[in-house]
């Protein structure tokens, strides 16, 4: 079964971009209007949709991201919206749906069900952050079964075995963490990133994107030099809080118009 996450990616590349793989928390500032926002961002130019249902202990998050997992909470944020909302967006957008999710609340529905319900409301796969391939045997057997996709995270400090086996279990792409810490937004994206992505490449990863700390065009076009795609959240979070759904679609857009790879 072909991921449909690479295919778009290849897509990117045949029309000489890097992938923009946007990310926006589910039932921020409520249900309806993220699912508005998250079509509006796939119509805005993003190739890959990153979505993540609110969490308590969102350990990964920038505070800008956590606020907005909190006002989501607050508003009664269910686990089972996830798969409304995914089936209403995918029904709206032809972009592939990942939905970026620490393993507890899988592990709390039951990873075979997820699974099932995921790929039945037309989702493409989980970006498990807090998980690593040899500790979620459950989670690529059903992924397997059900055709998903799993992208593992890839960090600067990472070993070389650990790189090995998350080049060889993830599919998709690899999500390759810029730096470490949290999410946000940091003027320089550290070189250990384009390392990284090396050594990924070295090991076999057919795709490698890079998160964590891009916020600009720049940044998103210093990435896909060496990237296959950029992923981009904490910026689209601000607009979208900020001012709403128009603003976090002119700032997707400025993004988008980073990817474009320069001729060498």
């Amino acid at each position: 079964m072909t991921s449909r996450v690479t295919a778009a990616i290849d897509a990117a590349h045949a029309a000489g971009r890097g992938a923009f793989v946007g990310y926006l928390p589910l039932g921020f500032p409520d249900l309806a209007t993220s699912i508005d926002a998250a079509v509006a961002l796939a119509e805005a130019g993003a190739d890959v949709l990153e979505l993540g249902p609110p969490y308590s202990d969102p350990v990964m998050d920038g505070v800008v991201i956590q606020e907005a997992t909190q006002t989501s909470l607050a508003a009664g944020f269910r686990l089972r919206d996830t798969f409304t909302a995914v089936r209403e967006i995918a029904a709206r957008v032809d972009v592939p749906i990942l939905v970026m999710t620490y393993w507890n609340p899988v592990l709390q529905y039951g990873v075979d069900r997820f699974a099932d319900d995921l790929a039945a409301a037309g989702g493409a796969g989980l970006i498990t952050p807090d998980i690593t391939p040899d500790a979620a045997p459950e989670w690529i057997a059903a992924s397997e079964r059900t055709g998903l996709d799993r992208v593992f995270l890839a960090a600067p400090t990472s070993t070389d075995e650990r790189l090995r086996m998350i080049a060889a279990e993830s599919t998709g792409f690899v999500y390759t963490v810029s730096t470490m810490g949290i999410t946000g937004e940091r003027a320089e994206l550290d070189a250990a990133a384009r390392t990284l992505v090396g050594r990924l490449r070295d090991f076999g990863a057919g795709h490698a994107c890079v998160g964590i700390g891009i916020s600009t065009p720049d940044q998103v076009a210093g990435v896909v030099e060496y990237a296959d795609g950029a992923i981009v959240g904490t910026a689209l979070v601000r607009a979208l809080r900020d001012g709403g759904v128009s603003a976090m679609t002119e700032t997707a857009r400025a993004l988008a118009a980073g990817t474009p790879r320069r001729a060498v």
